[in-house]
This record gives structure tokens, C-alpha cells and sequence, in this order.
């Protein structure tokens, strides 16, 4: 899984994607197939003092399912988009998403293959990158990504003018991409995002390419041991936001592999998730979120 991960509006003409049907109306239950079986480590967060479920998010040329949770009570709430790993919106993301609700967020995640496929079912992680995560634009990506800033605005309990962006694994790539587009952005954590890997008609730029477009700080948080993301790449990426002047701050945990926050999988690191966890909300904090 550590060679998963893989945006920009205006990359791709946009008829190459609002023409397609879409897959996915709804989503999935459980954990998806091709983490199976789940470890004994998988965190479960309950729903008390939240109020959480599925979402149906308008977009371009229809609608994508999401999962949203906050506080039951109160509100508006500053708001974070949640980006799935590989493996799309699953259980751990939604179990993400009620973890920062519980921190007083309300936090929405979007099914972003929505029109290429439904990685639940698919058992085979190869199988799953050829057939739906390689078809996905980065141009639909990230007009999904407005759209879904929108619907959260438009529901009158997250305030927008507070808002964030994490991702994992393959989001974590995207975090970095959405944070060169949106201006609206106030902070930004990507969780082991690929930084530089060969590009493709769908995929035309890396976060590598894009250091001197951010719009806002970015957290990035990495495993020495990330046997698809080397270290030096992120060092790279370090260097080159410091060169445009940026604000990003990169933490790489030594010994420590690829989707280390991953508690349902064996590459989970209980400190490192900790203390990336902590780290991330201060810096939501820090620059303006909380």
C-alpha cells in the first residue's frame, strides 16, 4: 500500500468527467475489502453528542455521497474537508470525521470516486488503482472539493470562513494540490501525500510542482520508513516552500511506515498517530480554525 497514492480546475476540460454516470449514490457500510481483515487496533468512535451520517453533496453534474459529522448542539462550527485514503470514504474515514466532531469541528468527507467506481467491494489493492483510483481527474477532484466547501456553507452549521483541510494516503496528496487552489483555506494537513511521482493526463502535477501556489500553511506529516514516499522527496518539498516562502511545517517520524494512522491496518504507529493527531489540531488552531 505504500506506492498508492497518486489537481487542478482548468487542468482538463471539464466535459472529459461531467459526462459520466455515476457510480456510487450512497455509501458504502464497513471497512472496504481490500483491507480485510481488519486489525483488533481499529478505533471506534461513537456517536454520542454528535450528529453524523451520510450527506448528499450537489456537484457540477449531479451529486456525490459524503459523510458528515458535528456537535449535536451549537454551531456554526469551523469546518474541515476530510480526503479519503485510496480505499475511498470507509469506516476509518468516517470514524475520522466523528473524531474531529467530538473536537468541536464539523468535519464533512466526500466520496470522490464517485463516478469512476466503488472501491468497497474490490478485494485487490492493484486491481483497485487500475480500474478507479488511475481514471480519477485531479480537475474533478478539486471542483468536488468547492462544491463540497459550498454544501457545508450553505447548511448554516459550518462556518466556512474557519476552514481546513486533511487527507490521507492518497488524500494527502490531494491536500497539498487543494491547498494551491482555494484561497479560502486557513490551514491544511496532509497525512503521507505522495509528493513527486511520475505524471499522467489525469493527473498532471505534484505537490512538488506546485510549492510556490500555496495558498495556505500546510502540515505534512511523514514515516521515515515510507517505503513509497522517500525521504527525500519530502525533504524536497521542505526546501522548496521555504525557497517561495511559505508557511509549512514537515514532521517525518522515524521508523515509521506508510499509513501509520491507519489503526484497522499493521502499518499503525499509536504514537506517531498521536502525535500527529495533536499536531494537527494545534494547527488548526494556530492558524485561525478552532
Amino acid at each position: 500500500m505504500d506506492a498508492i497514492e497518486s489537481g487542478l480546475e482548468g487542468l482538463l476540460p471539464r466535459s472529459q468527467w461531467t459526462r459520466r454516470g455515476f457510480v456510487m449514490t450512497s455509501l458504502a457500510s464497513g471497512f472496504a475489502l481490500s483491507v480485510q481483515p481488519v486489525s483488533a487496533e481499529a478505533i471506534h468512535t461513537d456517536a454520542t453528542g454528535l450528529e453524523a451520517g451520510e450527506d448528499k453533496v450537489p456537484v457540477a453534474d449531479g451529486s456525490i455521497p459524503a459523510y458528515r459529522a458535528m456537535p449535536a448542539q451549537g454551531g456554526p462550527f469551523p469546518t474541515v474537508l476530510v480526503v479519503q485514503e485510496v480505499f475511498g470514504v470507509h469506516e476509518h474515514i468516517k470514524d475520522l470525521c466523528r473524531r474531529l466532531a467530538k473536537a468541536g469541528y464539523y468535519a464533512i468527507a466526500p466520496e470522490l470516486y464517485a463516478r469512476q467506481g466503488n472501491p468497497a467491494g474490490i478485494t485487490d489493492v492493484q486491481e483497485l488503482i487500475k480500474t478507479i483510483v488511475s481514471k480519477v481527474p485531479d480537475s474533478q477532484v478539486m471542483s468536488d472539493l468547492d462544491s463540497t466547501a459550498d454544501y457545508a456553507k450553505a447548511s448554516g452549521t459550518a462556518d466556512t470562513a474557519r476552514l481546513a483541510v486533511t487527507g490521507f494516503c492518497w488524500g494527502g496528496r490531494i491536500v497539498w494540490l487543494y491547498a494551491a487552489r482555494n484561497p479560502s483555506i486557513k490551514a491544511a494537513v496532509a497525512w503521507y501525500g505522495a509528493i513527486d511521482r511520475p505524471r499522467t493526463e489525469l493527473q498532471p502535477k505534484y505537490p512538488i510542482d506546485l510549492a510556490a501556489d500555496l495558498k495556505a500553511p500546510v502540515l505534512g506529516l511523514y514515516g521515515a520508513a515510507d517505503q513509497g514516499i522517500p525521504v527525500d522527496s519530502v525533504e524536497k518539498m521542505k526546501e522548496a516552500c521555504k525557497a517561495a516562502g511559505k508557511t509549512c511545517e514537515i514532521k517525518i517520524y522515524p521508523d515509521t511506515p506508510h499509513g501509520f494512522n491507519a489503526d484497522y491496518r499493521p502499518s499503525y504507529r499509536a504514537g506517531a498517530a498521536e502525535d500527529g493527531w495533536t499536531k494537527m489540531l494545534a494547527w488548526f488552531k494556530d492558524h485561525g480554525v478552532a
